[in-house]
């Protein structure tokens, strides 16, 4: 097969980039990719270790005046998301990924590139094969499933490494040093339901709440966005007051860890109290247009007669409780980060609603960089559940990355960078998980990390494209930072 990069600087990367693309990675689909890594370790005298979860260990000594330099981590993951055009015939578990230059730029052919993460192990690969470039010891992990739970770091053996520096390549933008991550918790709040027969002599109406943003509960939940089931509580909440309605279901949001854009709940009223209705509805349109006019114009409220008959309805009971677990499940950004300017540092969402045969259940997404707050969060949740008589199950539980004031291997990637580039490096932090929290659990609460990378662009999709000139810089860069590590 003709090498498309061939002639691209740095040229060892580019050619491991262009073998491993070679190489179907799929989430789930990590066997081949693995096994390519092990036999590169043994083909260039290389310790190796491949894990049951399919994880890979390489190491290579310091090279000479490094023998005693502290042991550094390279780290990236070594799947991939894949995601092609409708057009475009390719399978994933067999076929090659296509590469195309065009200008900057190198991109795949209506499939997703897998720079994303493909560029980190190009780049521990390329040291690994190097006889002339000056590092301290290192040791190379490459994990699995990362782009669908965090697998590979979560069955990693911490005890297989011995670094305590370690270097992320899976961030995206080049210029700006990741330093922390939030750590998470799911929950599930169950209120068991019991139902009576739904009332002949009332009609049953549908309001539905549209037009709202959503977005990623991490990356977005700073936007002022509005969340369709917490609204969908304080409209239920005021009727309580002024219509006598009835209950029937309620389902809203399709993701724990999206903000959710719709909602619909079910209700029986008199056929006296449909005007009442609708003109309440049409005040929370207005009002709710006027609350959210800066992030969700679009929002929008509404009524629907349904024409088929509904059967039965929440008990009285049931209903004050689902009302009353909407409202009071907190909700939002919770604190911010007094460390690092504009950083969500916890924060909560409320996800998925949905009514099933014999309970509601309330899903929430919390993050936290700061564990003892996540799990504050947690407990005003449980707190909740318990006055309400309600169940709360937590689940997926992964740690985070807290921002280490006195982290001496971020002072190192700036002053590096300031010197090479004659400006500042941003430090930025993000509110989602990556898998330097679960690596700090690993290794030890006195690993220094940090993440960086060149510039990708629409990940995740077959769009997704790396700038060339970039990786240049960033491997330059690298290099750099690795020949002051003594």
């Amino acid at each position: 097969m003709a090498e498309v990069l061939r002639n691209l600087e740095p040229q060892s990367v580019f050619h491991y980039f262009e073998e491993i693309s070679r190489i179907p990675r799929g989430s789930g689909n990590e066997k081949a990719i693995s096994d390519y890594l092990v036999d590169f370790a043994k083909k260039h005298n290389l310790e190796v270790i491949q894990d049951k979860a399919l994880n890979v260990i390489i190491k290579k000594p310091g090279t000479p005046g490094y023998e005693n330099a502290p042991t550094v981590i390279i780290q990236g993951h070594m799947d991939m998301v894949c995601e092609k055009n409708k057009d475009k015939r390719h399978d994933f578990e067999k076929d090659p990924i296509e590469l195309r230059i065009v200008d900057d730029y190198i991109y795949a052919n209506g499939t997703t590139l897998g720079a994303d993460n493909g560029i980190a192990m190009a780049y521990a690969l390329a040291i690994l094969a190097s006889n002339d470039i000056p590092h301290p010891p290192i040791e190379v992990l490459l994990t699995v499933e990362e782009e669908t739970g965090m697998g590979g770091a979560m069955a990693l053996d911490g005890k297989n490494l011995s670094g305590k520096m370690l270097i992320n390549i899976d961030s995206e933008e080049e210029g700006k040093l990741l330093v922390s991550c939030a750590g998470g918790v799911r929950t599930t709040h169950k209120v068991k339901a019991t139902y009576v027969s739904a009332d002949k002599n009332k009609v049953a109406y549908t309001i539905s709440i549209r037009g709202l943003k959503g977005g990623h509960s991490g990356m977005e939940i700073d936007k002022g966005r509005g969340n369709a089931n917490k609204i969908m509580g304080r409209i239920l909440d005021d009727l309580l007051n002024t219509i006598n309605f009835d209950l029937a279901e309620i389902n809203g949001g399709s993701k724990m860890n999206a903000i959710p854009r719709e909602c619909d709940a079910t209700i029986l009223i008199n056929e006296s109290d449909v005007q009442k209705l609708q003109d309440k509805i049409e005040e929370w349109d207005k009002t709710l247009k006027n609350e959210l006019r800066s992030s969700d114009a679009n929002v929008h409220v509404f009524v629907t007669k349904l024409e088929n008959a509904v059967e039965r309805c929440f008990d009285e009971e049931t209903k004050k409780k689902v009302i009353a677990s909407l409202v009071l499940i907190p909700n939002g950004i919770q604190t911010m980060s007094m460390a690092i300017e504009g950083l969500v540092e916890s924060s909560t969402n409320l996800g998925v609603v949905e009514t099933r045969e014999d309970e509601v259940i309330f899903q929430s997404a919390v993050r936290s960089s700061v564990r003892s707050l996540k799990y504050n969060i947690l407990n005003q949740a449980k707190k909740v559940a318990e006055v309400l008589g309600a169940e709360l199950v937590a689940d997926s539980d992964y740690p985070e990355w807290q921002y280490d004031p006195d982290s001496k291997l971020r002072q190192l990637f700036m002053d590096v960078y300031k010197r090479m580039f004659g400006k500042d490096a941003e430090i930025v932090a993000i509110h989602a998980g990556v898998e330097c929290g679960l690596f700090k659990e690993k290794l030890g609460e006195d690993v220094d990390m940090i993440s960086f990378g060149p510039n990708l662009y629409d990940v995740h999709t077959p769009d997704e494209h790396i700038s060339i000139s970039s990786v240049k810089r960033m491997w330059d860069y690298l290099l750099a930072v690795l020949k002051e590590i003594k």
